[in-house]
């Protein structure tokens, strides 16, 4: 079963990737897009907005879509094998359910170059045109593994050589660590936090210091900044 995704960055994303797309549905003539589905051999059918939001199940499509084949996950194995840097960076979503969370955690995956994004096969947001339009195409760009048991991924990942990184309110400072090590950071859900289960698996917990009157980020936010500590302690100026 095919899938539509829309929003000029996201399906500029695609066509300029090719394989993916099936077709092309314009509101109005982007020669941009047009040039490209043509140059990959992607057909181009014109229809009007109200067409093209019944197929977007969505009013916020820019006046672009495509339809595509189904975003597929891989195997734990191959987030490992991918490792991109002298040291893993993978990161680990504890039934995150807002896609729009998941799809801001890949738009950061993609920007410090992470290895993957590991989550549930099931609670928790999945691989949907909702999400590859939050991400801004980089749903095609990091990979992501959908797992069945998170405590067990994280015994495997231990086994590989995998420090476990949990992200929780009574933490240490975050900017503590150095992360010179293979490094898989927790992300809580969004009203629970870590489980219990997952918290028993962490080598360190760390923590955003809040000095304000809110007690919490939200988790893409929380994602976004603790990526990029990460990225940043591993390359000093």
């Amino acid at each position: 079963m095919t899938q539509v995704v829309y929003g000029k960055q996201v399906v500029r994303q695609i066509l300029n990737e090719g394989s993916r797309a099936k077709t092309l549905y314009l509101q109005n003539s982007y020669p941009e897009f047009e040039q490209a589905a043509r140059k990959n051999h992607i057909p181009v059918v014109f229809v009007d907005r109200r067409k093209l939001t019944k197929l977007c199940e969505s009013e916020h499509h820019q006046g672009v879509a495509v339809e595509i084949e189904p975003y597929h996950t891989v195997s734990l194995q191959e987030l490992i094998d991918g490792k991109k840097q002298e040291y893993g960076f993978l990161i680990l979503l504890d039934e995150i359910e807002d896609p729009h969370n998941l799809g801001a955690v890949l738009r950061t995956a993609d920007a410090v170059q992470a290895d993957g994004v590991i989550f549930k096969k099931n609670r928790n947001a999945g691989l949907t045109p909702t999400v590859a339009k939050v991400s801004a195409g980089a749903i095609d760009t990091v990979k992501c593994a959908a797992v069945t048991n998170l405590t067990r991924t994280c015994e495997e990942l231990k086994k590989q050589g995998y420090w476990i990184v949990g992200a929780d309110m009574d933490g240490e400072d975050y900017r503590s660590l150095k992360y010179d090590f293979n490094t898989v950071l927790i992300i809580g859900n969004e009203g629970k936090g870590i489980s219990r289960l997952l918290r028993e698996q962490c080598d360190f917990v760390v923590s955003l210091p809040m000095r304000g009157k809110l007690s919490s980020l939200n988790a893409s936010v929380s994602a976004g900044i603790l990526m990029y500590g990460i990225d940043a302690a591993r390359h000093p100026l």
